[in-house]
């Protein structure tokens, strides 16, 4: 390479050139920061509503028992058996996250005949992690039905119009977790399976405090 060639190199487009990074190095870095203004976002909009939700409940409660229109919903075994399903997918997903710190997984993820103990784990671990999350939502509907039969209608009074709200509301956002989740099945990624596992945790999170806020009020 001549010298004029060498001074007027684009050390930036230039792959290969050390002290540079690759655009796609940043790629996970960019992905991170996503979902983390992502959570934030989330966490915003669950919490105005469960505010909303308390200061409903709270008109209800200055009203005296008796008066008013809030009827606590019952606790149903099926939404026992739906939490418990969600922190099997939870765990599931934190199986691939901790066999993803080997080295040796891509090929074998790839679909080659020979496994080794880690890709197997981080495989089954993303298989099982999203289909029990399409178990849980399965379950929602399945509770959604349940609760609709017994007479708790959608605008029979303001608590079971929360409690659609918040598991509709909840429900969407995993549905959203399950189309990452195809496309880390399409295209497995370090940084993909670890946020998805990452995703699924808050996911988790945010559906205990919503259970126990349901069932405690």
């Amino acid at each position: 390479m001549s010298l004029f060639s060498r001074l007027t190199e684009k050390s930036w487009l230039t792959p290969g050139v050390e002290g540079f990074a690759d655009p796609a190095d940043y790629r996970p870095m960019a992905m991170s920061v996503g979902l983390y203004v992502y959570f934030a976002v989330m966490v915003v909009i669950f919490s105005l509503i469960v505010a909303a939700y308390l200061m409903r409940m709270g008109v209800h409660e200055a009203m005296g028992h008796s008066a008013g229109d809030w009827r606590p919903m019952p606790e149903p075994a099926l939404l026992w058996v739906n939490t418990a399903i969600l922190v099997l997918s939870s765990v599931a997903w934190e199986v691939a996250r901790r066999a993803t710190f080997q080295r040796s997984w891509i090929p074998a993820f790839a679909g080659m005949t020979k496994l080794g103990s880690d890709a197997q784990r981080m495989r089954l671990g993303t298989i099982i992690g999203g289909l029990l999350g399409i178990a849980f939502l399965g379950g929602q509907l399945m509770l959604w039905r349940e609760f609709y039969a017994a007479g708790y209608y959608l605008s029979a009074n303001p608590a079971n119009a929360f409690f659609y709200f918040l598991t509709a509301m909840h429900g969407l956002h995993l549905a959203g977790g399950l189309v990452a989740w195809l496309r880390v099945l399409a295209r497995p990624t370090l940084s993909g399976i670890r946020l998805c596992t990452l995703y699924w945790h808050v996911l988790l999170l945010i559906w205990v405090l919503l259970a126990g806020l349901l069932l405690s009020t």
